[in-house]
């Protein structure tokens, strides 16, 4: 597929089903592409379809179908946005740290096909505003799903959720305790940890 070079080609771009639940248009929102005037179109589309049907058969489709709504806070940037977003400080990591996860539609450096969203499970927000730890949410996705990174803020405790051909099964936070909570090596990362999340939903496959 070509990168749309019309309005009706993006119209049509972005009804392409990624799963049951999810289509590509609800992926391409950004305030920095809206705010900045640079259009956040794929510049390879193939790739970010099958980058993004994995994501969310993967992780985003149990994720909903567990928890219920799941709101999708950021996804999809193109290069240039990201690299935008990059240079002026609005929070995208560097252009090539960025492929392969946010910049669906590039491998990341050792030729790896990946994606990721920034999300908000609205189940668990509101149990974050009452006081919940983010770390019971971290390890239900750990132990339940094939995610490759995961990486929690404290606003809403909304989180980054990236899969990849080649997944690194690491979990980062901005929320305290900040840092790296687990990773391959780590005497935490093994076995099961359902202690941290007996009154969670069970895991439900679509």
């Amino acid at each position: 597929m070509r990168k749309p070079g019309s309005m009706r080609g993006l119209e049509e771009l972005g009804r392409v089903r990624l799963s049951p639940h999810f289509f590509l248009r609800d992926f391409l929102y950004s305030e920095i592409s809206i705010f900045y005037g640079i259009p956040n179109i794929p510049d390879h589309p193939d790739l970010a379809i099958a980058a993004g049907r994995r994501l969310c058969g993967d992780l985003l489709e149990p994720l909903r179908a567990s928890f219920g709504a799941l709101s999708i806070r950021s996804s999809y940037r193109n290069a240039a946005v990201n690299a935008f977003g990059n240079a002026h400080g609005l929070n995208c990591a560097s252009p090539q740290r960025a492929r392969g996860r946010h910049v669906w539609d590039l491998r990341d450096g050792n030729g790896h096909m990946g994606a990721m969203a920034c999300v908000v499970l609205p189940w668990f927000t509101d149990r974050y505003v009452e006081g919940a730890d983010w770390r019971a949410l971290a390890w239900w996705i750990h132990d339940h799903l094939p995610y490759s990174r995961l990486q929690f803020f404290p606003k809403l405790c909304a989180f980054n959720i990236g899969w990849s051909e080649a997944p690194e099964r690491r979990i980062y936070s901005y929320i305290a305790p900040k840092g790296c909570l687990t990773k391959p090596g780590m005497g935490n990362h093994a076995g099961g940890h359902a202690e941290w999340y007996r009154d969670f939903p069970k895991l439900v496959t679509p």
